[in-house]
């Protein structure tokens, strides 16, 4: 009953419990006493005792209540909109429930704090990880080139047998070096908004083709067959045309490199009314389920060794999330390790 009472409601119920107990005290003492009772007395000395109580409570909530109560609107006004706010004056905070509000303000405020302090941690351990992840990732091709250079320059620089050989090295892992700045960079682009995408509406089943074909050569160096549906409608999209053409090359890329030999790779097209989804499938390797919600993450490989051994930058994955993203589209991903990955995407229709 107290508990949801305004500090108004509250104020005078304190005046009236009050002023009764003092004119009941007036009473007793009185009968006590055999004195005649002064009914015009009691009342004036109930009024005045009641009036009295209402502005001393009155002033004790809106000096130390109220304003302790505005300090912690502002508190969270600040830490939500960096400014403060006065939306909680004081004769709104008087007459209203107060009790109510502050509880579920606060309780609003603190699981919001609680969840960006989550979110700040975890930001945290990513920044560590990527740092460590992208010094790893340097590292390697530089030691690799300054390993080459140096037995140049002790002398088989003059080796014909050598020479040629661990250039050609130190080149391979130069291009490395530019490919892992180069994703960097696009990555950054992305994130910061300043690669403006271009827009335009276009064939998706013509794009398909054409990026097969490009892959064509590296698809038949392992024996593995490119698919899609060629009775499929041409559906035409809207999106920046040479992005999602990124996005297929690396999907179609990594279902060749990481495929079995003599597999296949099957492109889907789905009609889900506003948008198309397109699923890239092999019957590959496939991935483990504790490594698929980082595989979009930069730097993620599920097996370093391999993925090495394969080339590749390591940012592949993430440089596609983030241009699906920037087009609000959604990328996923399903696998069964032993029988293949299934990567989709989504694409609006013109």
């Amino acid at each position: 009953m107290f508990r949801n009472l305004s500090p108004r409601a509250l104020t005078i119920y304190i005046a009236v419990f009050v002023s009764l107990f003092n004119v009941a005290i007036q009473v007793v003492f009185t009968l006590i006493n055999g004195l005649e009772l002064n009914v015009l007395l009691l009342v004036v000395s109930g009024l005045g005792s009641l009036i009295i109580c209402y502005l001393i409570v009155r002033f004790f909530i809106v000096t130390y209540l109220i304003k302790k109560i505005r300090l912690i609107y502002n508190i969270i006004q600040q830490s939500k909109f960096g400014k403060s706010s006065d939306i909680k004056n004081e004769s709104s905070l008087i007459s209203g429930n107060v009790w109510k509000s502050v509880e579920s303000d606060v309780k609003k405020w603190a699981n919001l704090t609680e969840e960006e302090i989550k979110n700040l941690k975890e930001l945290e351990k990513y920044r560590k990880e990527f740092v460590g992840n992208i010094s790893h990732e340097l590292k390697t091709p530089i030691f690799t080139i300054q390993g080459y250079i140096h037995t140049l320059l002790e002398g088989g620089l003059e080796d014909k047998n050598v020479n040629v050989r661990f250039l050609n090295r130190a080149a391979i892992n130069v291009d490395r070096l530019i490919t892992i700045v180069e994703d960097l960079e696009v990555i950054s682009k992305l994130e910061s908004g300043s690669d403006t995408l271009e827009v335009e509406v276009f064939d998706l089943k013509k794009l398909t083709y054409e990026v097969i074909m490009d892959l064509e050569v590296q698809a038949k160096q392992k024996g593995i067959k490119l698919k899609y549906d060629t009775k499929a409608p041409n559906f035409q999209v809207k999106g920046d045309r040479e992005k999602f053409r990124q996005v297929y090359n690396n999907l179609i890329f990594n279902s060749i490199k990481y495929g079995r030999e003599k597999g296949t790779t099957n492109i889907e097209f789905f009609d889900l009314e506003e948008y198309i989804l397109v699923e890239v499938s092999d019957n590959g390797i496939g991935i483990q389920q504790k490594h698929l919600n980082h595989l979009f993450d930069r730097f993620y490989r599920v097996d370093k060794s391999r993925s090495r051994d394969v080339g590749g930058s390591g940012l592949g994955l993430a440089i596609v999330k983030h241009i699906v993203e920037a087009h609000n589209q959604t990328i996923n991903v399903r696998s069964k390790q032993g029988e293949g990955s299934t990567f989709g995407f989504t694409i609006a229709k013109a």
